[in-house]
């Protein structure tokens, strides 16, 4: 049994308590957030125990994981302190704000000798795992147009979340997500080029991106975090091919709270046919950290999302962000910590 330690008892806190207790092999063992009326809440509705100090909690219980479902400029704080406790650690998304604290992250998870696994969700996503089984297949022929967006209105969490400092905005938090996905796709990116504009707090919350993989392949992705209130979360996907196209859409209430009651269709298109694929029903975030819990409980790193993997996507994000600052077609810089010039 891997037993695990929720740190945030918010909406992905609870998100994730909830795909554990449909996992075999997973127990939540304690809950810890420094407001203790959340933590409590959510320790009640677990049936563990509940902290508001992560040193109290990992002295007082003995967990294997720690799942860190904080805000994201609080990550890499909880990740050194997991890993200097020995414990494995899941955490939510954005990783951090930069590629240099997750140089810091990966360094002390390598000293540690825990392993770390960062919820870029979209890879156990259903339909865009489908999607990319038929590329990889070969059923969509030549790839010739690759197409991907996510708009939603801006989430009412907390205000932390309007400060680029602390959330790295709608670039981080929303757009990473089909950047992650079409680097997984299509591999390294070489070069990028972005546009957009900034929120009066200055986040890159309207952003339009077109990447540039190897073999002359390019990837367009838009991603809007201040849709009107209201504006359904909406998710698009788009292969054409010589022999298919692959289409996915879905719209979920505000925020993606709501996705069991989303509308989502999957279409194929081939030689003048329509196919509706069947709704994939069960829920990505559950087949995620199942994923998580046998790796663990097999004592291997993941084969969908390897920490490097999840550097190059940050890499390639920090490009894109260069390129909204400057105007500029930016080439994706992946050397390592030391390696990088300062940015002036």
């Amino acid at each position: 049994m891997v037993k695990i330690g929720i740190i945030g008892a918010g909406f992905m806190g609870q998100s994730h308590a909830a795909a554990y207790r449909d996992i075999e092999d997973a127990e939540v063992v304690a809950v810890c957030d420094k407001n203790k009326e959340l933590a409590e809440e959510l320790a009640a509705k677990t049936g563990c125990l509940a902290f508001t100090d992560f040193e109290e909690m990992a002295e007082k219980e003995a967990f294997d994981v720690a799942d860190i479902c904080l805000p994201t400029y609080l990550h890499e704080e909880y990740v050194l302190m997991g890993a200097k406790r020995g414990k494995h650690i899941f955490c939510e998304k954005p990783v951090t704000l930069s590629v240099a604290s997750l140089d810091r992250m990966m360094a002390a998870v390598k000293e540690a000798g825990v392993r770390m696994m960062v919820g870029q969700v979209l890879r156990f996503w259903p339909e865009y795992v489908e999607a990319k089984r038929r590329y990889q297949k070969g059923e969509l022929g030549e790839l010739n147009y690759v197409y991907a967006a996510r708009l939603s209105e801006h989430p009412a969490w907390s205000p932390w979340y309007r400060r680029p400092e602390n959330s790295g905005g709608g670039l981080l938090d929303l757009h990473l997500h089909d950047i992650d996905f079409l680097c997984w796709l299509l591999g390294k990116a070489e070069k990028v080029y972005a546009a957009g504009k900034q929120s009066k707090e200055g986040c890159w919350n309207f952003v339009s991106s077109t990447l540039h993989f190897p073999a002359g392949l390019s990837a367009a992705a838009q991603g809007v975090i201040e849709m009107e209130k209201g504006y359904p979360f909406t998710m698009e996907l788009r292969l054409t091919g010589t022999n298919q196209t692959y289409e996915y859409t879905m719209r979920s209430g505000a925020n993606l709270e709501n996705r069991e009651s989303s509308q989502r269709k999957t279409a194929v298109y081939e030689e003048g046919t329509v196919t509706v694929l069947p709704v994939k029903e069960r829920d990505p975030y559950t087949i995620e950290l199942e994923h998580f819990v046998r790796c663990i409980a097999m004592g291997q790193d993941s084969d969908v999302i390897s920490m490097e993997q999840v550097r190059e996507v940050l890499c390639t994000i920090e490009a894109l962000r260069e390129s909204l600052e400057t105007g500029e077609v930016v080439r994706v810089d992946y050397r390592g910590f030391g390696e990088r010039p300062e940015r002036g």
